[in-house]
């Protein structure tokens, strides 16, 4: 049973998969994040995070640091031995708790092999999500890089098992990408993938600033998925918990991510990434993923499904990244060349995005309500689809309180409610569970 089919069962039983970003360079310190997170009081799969150095194909300081015993900010996945990696899953079932490998990589050939290699079947990216965010590599060679790992995907797993491949357009940037723009991106990548021989996929969708405008998108991406992936591809959707500014409260860091299980509840989501309390200052430890999962799926439990999914073919959302995928496959009936040529005449353009293959000219700026949205279309083919909206400048003061808004909200939501809270006889403000 791979990744897909796993989670494709749990939902038919009205369970939220949920998933941490978890990754320790050392392999019993791994291992003893896995067990917890099988462990805890949800439904989960289990996640290895790589290092920073392997993600860049820095295999020599990643070794060093091995070799000298300092920690990394994740699993070196190609310098430990794939028997190392065997240890650190035995007895780990993959039928009741699969592992996926998270990465970041624009050239990941050598963890596609070293993932293959130590059994492991499932992973995440795409030759766009995981090469403009993250360094300068050519968008061309970045195409190239994902093709071929694709079919080392395929190559090299055990016979029987049928690899899954997880696209992480929905999260470009993390932050200020318009729902739109992550939507298509994810269809688009996840078409990628199809056309490289891959059969089971999942859409990644990060959560935004708007409740309603990520309910809208992420129907939106159900829809587009549906009409665009034949019916022998094997996909679900993921939510990840909101990948910007996080909250430096304990209270605003778990009403988002409560918040955001609610939205994959909502929106008939199969799996949701979470985040911890943690997140706004360091690495968590496995205590606090494991608080996380576990809070975010009793929000899950709590949470009424619609009777009636949402259509999502009826929104701005839609309207926006259907042009847009329509844009890129008139480029070229390749998927990956039709991406270069759509980046390289502005048709995909990633608002706040310094990579040389990016046009760089589209803006984006919250609204008034919250949502989402253009300040600039470069030439991305939204006119006459947009909102009646005029280009206009965003300064570095709309910029920077952009960034902080999601903090901002939850964090002053936390510190009211915490100032509403009746004190003790020593003057000290009661928590909610402690009697007065």
């Amino acid at each position: 049973m791979n990744l897909g089919e796993f989670v494709r069962g749990c939902h038919r039983r009205g369970a939220l998969v949920v998933q941490p970003r978890m990754g320790y360079s050392d392999p019993a310190r791994m291992r003893s994040g896995l067990l917890a997170t099988r462990g805890a009081d949800a439904t989960t799969v289990g996640t290895i995070t790589l290092d920073s150095y392997t993600r860049v194909g820095d295999l020599e300081s990643a070794g060093r640091a091995l070799r000298e015993g300092i920690g990394l900010n994740g699993y070196p996945l190609v310098n430990h031995e794939p028997s190392t990696t065997r240890r650190v899953l035995e007895g780990l079932r993959p039928e009741e708790f699969p592992v996926q490998v998270r990465h970041g990589s624009a050239r990941p050939q050598a963890i596609v092999a070293a993932l293959t290699a130590a059994g492991l079947h499932a992973t995440e990216g795409g030759p766009v999500s995981y090469c403009l965010p993250y360094g300068r590599t050519p968008l061309e060679e970045s195409v190239h890089n994902w093709a071929r790992s694709c079919e080392l995907l395929l190559e090299r797993c055990d016979f029987g098992v049928e690899p899954h491949l997880e696209t992480f357009g929905g999260c470009m940037m993390g932050q200020l990408c318009p729902p739109s723009l992550l939507v298509a991106l994810s269809v688009l990548e996840a078409l990628f993938f199809h056309q490289h021989g891959l059969r089971s996929i999942s859409v990644s969708y990060a959560q935004q600033t708007s409740p309603e405008q990520d309910r809208e998108a992420v129907a939106a991406l159900r829809a587009l998925c549906a009409e665009s992936l034949p019916p022998t591809v094997d996909w679900h959707v993921v939510v990840y918990t909101y990948m910007g500014l996080y909250p430096r409260t304990a209270e605003g860091a778990f009403a988002l991510l409560a918040q955001a299980a609610r939205l994959a509840v909502d929106t008939g989501s199969e799996r949701l990434v979470v985040k911890t309390a943690a997140e706004s200052h360091r690495i968590p430890v496995v205590a606090e993923n494991v608080a996380a999962l576990e809070h975010a799926a009793a929000a899950a439990r709590a949470t009424t499904p619609p009777a009636v999914p949402p259509a999502g073919t009826d929104s701005q959302t839609y309207r926006e990244a259907r042009a847009l995928i329509d844009a890129v496959l008139d480029c070229h009936p390749d998927i990956g060349r039709a991406l270069v040529q759509a980046f390289g005449r502005g048709i995909l353009d990633i608002p706040y995005c310094v990579h040389p293959d990016n046009a760089g000219r589209s803006r984006s700026c919250i609204d008034t309500d919250g949502r989402l949205g253009w300040a600039a279309i470069g030439s991305l083919p939204l006119a006459g689809v947009t909102e009646g909206r005029r280009a206009r400048p965003v300064g570095s003061t709309e910029l920077m309180q952009a960034l902080s808004h999601v903090q901002n909200k939850f964090d002053a939501e936390a510190l009211e409610n915490r100032a509403r809270r009746p004190v003790n006889a020593r003057g000290r403000t009661v928590p909610e569970e402690e009697p007065v």
